[in-house]
């Protein structure tokens, strides 16, 4: 099944209304009138709002009761009136002040004193904005409730692990595709362009090749396509990074130009060993660290690195640039439990090579939302 159209709600209306009730119960039990939502992911997620131009400014005002306010430049309506599952709004022109639309905006559905969350780690609101936005509702108390809405969207709901696999399903076109233009003498930006094309042509929105780097690059994390020409024995580390609706799903293979050697292999085999070691202990309740130890161990102990620094599951969902995960990581001395519905990219890397899944926590342990093939691939 297709899923809606990107300038269409993309969830049912009574979908952002139980997201809405979940944040206004939240309000209540904090003693808040109200909440601010500046990041464009919070906006899109509570009310369905969704605009290329999310750089401007935009925000959501939810009261503690009744329906949301959104305020966005005006040359947005057309997408505001085709997206927002919510009728209340407030539109700002170029020749406007934004802050100062969005001050008259908040008195309207929250009054003239009020004590409010406002979303203090969201991009949008520079230290300025909140500066002038206190001074202008001068009879508010401001409180910081940046974690209100990214904690629920941790969770997700039916739906949408059902954009994520179909991103999944485009992150596998795109690796199909490097896997068979890769070759001795073309190069990275060849490549990318054939990646980005079928994961085009698969559904994604605005995908990326992610991760696209070779030779000594390889060996480094997050590297992107460059003009480099491909030689013989070049290592080349693909991370497919497509979404569908803004829903992400990614993972990543290596790349063998020409026949690689049985070190290589080994490598390989070792690290997709380690990791179906450390996915078969994801489950709900089951506290991040027990995983990300067996990645640790598993990568030291074979002598494939000798230190072992990085992440080794981070959430992924709903997102938008500049975004690239969300707020839950599993590193050293993480504290949180997997819960089911939480989705997340899970990698582990050694000697350039990068193998990683994207998985979904269900009720019994853990599902794969990537399905390729996994093994070190040879062109």
């Amino acid at each position: 099944m297709s899923p809606p159209l990107i300038y269409e709600p993309w969830f049912e209306r009574a979908e952002y209304e139980a997201r809405l009730s979940r944040v206004q119960t939240e309000l209540k039990i904090r003693g808040l009138d109200g909440f601010l939502a500046f990041q464009p992911e919070t906006v899109t997620w509570l009310t369905g709002f969704f605009t290329r131009g999310y750089g401007s400014f935009q925000l959501a005002i939810i009261p503690a009761e009744g329906l949301p306010t959104l305020v966005c430049r005006d040359v947005e309506e057309f997408y505001l009136e085709a997206t927002c599952v919510f009728p209340k709004r407030a539109m700002w022109r170029d020749s406007d002040e934004p802050i100062a639309v969005a001050a008259k905006a908040i008195q309207a559905s929250l009054g003239n004193v009020a004590t409010i969350g406002v979303e203090l780690a969201a991009w949008p609101i520079t230290v300025a904005r909140y500066e002038q936005l206190k001074e202008l509702l001068a009879a508010y108390k401001f409180t910081d409730t940046s974690r209100l809405v990214s904690a629920m969207r941790l969770i997700k709901s039916a739906p949408e692990i059902a954009l994520q696999k179909l991103a999944g399903k485009a992150a596998e076109a795109g690796m199909q595709a490097a896997i068979d233009s890769a070759g001795i003498g073309i190069s990275e930006r060849e490549i990318a362009a054939e990646v980005c094309s079928a994961m085009i042509r698969a559904g994604s929105d605005l995908p990326g090749p992610g991760v696209m780097s070779s030779g000594v690059r390889a060996l480094h994390l997050h590297g992107g396509y460059s003009d480099r020409i491909l030689k013989a024995g070049d290592i080349v580390q693909i991370e497919t990074t497509p979404n569908v609706r803004h829903y992400h799903a990614r993972f990543m293979r290596p790349i063998h130009l020409g026949e690689a050697s049985d070190e290589d292999l080994k490598v390989v085999e070792s690290l997709i060993a380690i990791q179906n070691l450390a996915m078969e202990e994801v489950g709900p309740g089951v506290p991040a660290a027990v995983p990300d130890t067996v990645y640790r161990e598993g990568v030291l102990s074979k002598g494939l690195r000798e230190t072992y620094t990085n992440k080794t599951f981070y959430s992924v969902g709903l997102l938008l640039q500049p975004s690239g995960g969300e707020s839950l990581e599993a590193a050293p001395g993480c504290g949180w439990n997997f819960e089911t519905g939480m989705t997340f990219h899970t990698y582990v890397l050694a000697k350039g090579f990068g193998m990683s899944e994207t998985i979904a926590v269900t009720e019994t342990g853990y599902e794969r939302l990537t399905n390729f093939k996994r093994q070190l691939f040879t062109v």
